[in-house]
């Protein structure tokens, strides 16, 4: 069955307009699920998701502010800016509330959601994410910011693909690499700087014991960017969570894992 999907934008009470995509699913009262992009990327991350979770799922995907098809317009970028951007998104297409999942970025969102708005969560799927960096982490994500800008986003491909993809994704899935690579290269340094440094600050771990929604933590076994321990921190801290590593995979696993990932997310609704 082919799903019928609406793309639009609408303005943030501040201004910025965020562009979205609504799927939606055959019947009334499917259940709905967010779902939120990593760093440098756009919804593009979920296409396979989306394609493969089912159409009685209703689905919005949408572009963070500063990214993708949303507005690059650069200020000081936090996880929990980025939450209150998504409320209003709920908002203004009439969902009260939704399971939300989020990659790398998009998880540090949803967490920060689901601390500020528990009441609009149903659920959660944190995917290849952590609550904190670390105390390194502040002044590693403005170096990679500040080399972005010296060398040019082409300048951190190799290091950006080699996170992302495990070497057999890579050379079998040439197209859906490039694509990612193109979205990356499309990224406005103002705004890449804002979301490295929205990443090096953030710590999201005082949310976490209060989560009492169904949460489902998944993780690519060969994750560098937030490594399999990360993630076991995630799951220790989160009461009643689920942990499932993914074997061979690294740092896109939606891309990479697109089915065990879309299971995962049925599991959350299931249980919502």
């Amino acid at each position: 069955m082919t799903r019928e999907a609406r793309d639009a934008t609408f303005d943030t009470s501040d201004g910025s307009a965020i562009a979205f995509t609504l799927h939606f699913a055959p019947r009334a009262g499917a259940p709905r699920l967010v779902l939120i992009h990593s760093l440098a990327l756009d919804r593009g991350v979920w296409d396979g998701v989306v394609a493969t979770v089912g159409s009685d799922v209703e689905l919005l995907t949408y572009d963070c502010r500063g990214h993708g098809r949303s507005a690059r317009r650069a200020t000081t970028f936090t996880a929990e800016l980025f939450a209150r951007d998504l409320a209003e998104l709920l908002d203004h297409v009439g969902w009260e509330n939704a399971a939300i999942g989020g990659c790398s970025m998009g998880g540090c969102v949803a967490m920060a959601f689901a601390g500020l708005f528990p009441a609009r969560v149903n659920g959660l799927g944190l995917v290849d994410t952590t609550a904190w960096y670390g105390p390194q982490a502040a002044e590693q994500f403005r170096a990679r910011a500040a080399a972005a800008r010296a060398r040019g986003m082409s300048g951190l491909v190799d290091f950006q693909v080699a996170r992302w993809f495990s070497d057999t994704f890579r050379r079998d899935h040439p197209e859906l690499v490039s694509r990612a690579t193109q979205t990356f290269l499309a990224n406005d340094f103002d705004c890449y700087a804002a979301s490295c440094a929205l990443l090096g600050d953030a710590d999201l771990r005082p949310y976490l014991q209060a989560f009492r929604m169904p949460v489902a933590i998944m993780v690519g076994e060969e994750d560098q960017a937030t490594p399999t321990e990360m993630a076991r921190q995630l799951h220790e801290a989160i009461p009643h969570s689920t942990l499932t590593i993914l074997p061979g995979a690294r740092h896109l696993t939606p891309i990479e894992c697109r089915d065990p990932i879309s299971s995962q997310l049925l599991t959350v609704l299931r249980r919502s």
